[in-house]
């Protein structure tokens, strides 16, 4: 009966012991220093820190509808277009469908086709259809007009949105294609940077750190309530 509680006790021992050397060893492999190290920036970042730090999911900032188009192709455009045909007809003379014709679309008044009913939404909501608005619509029609009774979903890529509306254009518009902005340069670029860190070093002013003594209830006279050492 004895050997059987020292074997147990034993394993016991030697459980723990392993449990205490794989904490040892995780710690010495992952520094706590490791991660002070790539957050402060100094140069030295392991590759598993560095991977588990990096972002995901980020979505690059949207530019302007014209950095798009300047670079969008019609033909691309007349391709994506397969997605709408089955409401609308696009060419001359093309009748109403589930939803207007849209010919010569590109300009021209909003809810403004001839012949068709649209919703309330819609038809109060005024203006042309101009590069900014139609690339709103195409990006998300119920956003643009709450209400609307156009069911598409939306097209969130902008290139699909540019190359579509360029290949409407062309289908007896011809409105003027706004030029690209301009390109950002290098002292543009360097202003910037130098904003920002300027923004990053006034916030870190304002952090006043606080003396010991300082600090209501810490010190040398203890904390509240708490008698002195005998």
């Amino acid at each position: 009966m004895d050997d059987r509680k020292n074997t147990i006790a034993g394993w016991a021992l030697f459980a723990g012991i392993i449990a205490l050397g794989a904490a040892l060893l995780t710690g010495e492999i992952f520094h706590d220093d490791d991660f002070d190290s790539c957050t402060a920036g100094d140069g030295y970042c392991p590759s598993y820190v560095a991977d588990a730090s990096v972002p995901t999911g980020d979505v690059e900032a949207e530019q302007p509808i014209a950095f798009y188009l300047a670079q969008g192709d019609a033909t691309r455009g007349e391709s994506q277009f397969a997605k709408c045909q089955a409401c609308h007809a696009i060419n001359q003379g093309g009748a109403n469908g589930i939803g207007p014709g849209l010919y010569n679309t590109m300009g021209n008044p909003i809810a403004g086709h001839a012949g068709y009913s649209y919703s309330d939404a819609l038809a109060g909501k005024g203006g042309n259809w101009d590069w900014d608005n139609m690339n709103e619509w195409l990006k998300k029609p119920s956003a643009f007009a709450p209400g609307t009774k156009m069911s598409f979903a939306g097209l969130p890529d902008p290139q699909d949105r540019a190359d579509i509306m360029l290949y409407m254009n062309q289908m007896g518009s011809g409105i003027a294609i706004p030029p690209p902005p301009p390109p950002v340069s290098e002292d543009e670029a360097a202003a910037e940077d130098a904003a920002a860190d300027g923004d990053a070093q006034t916030a870190e002013d304002t952090n006043v750190e606080l003396n010991e003594d300082e600090v209501e209830g810490t010190g040398d006279a203890g904390g509240v309530d708490v008698p002195e050492a005998q």
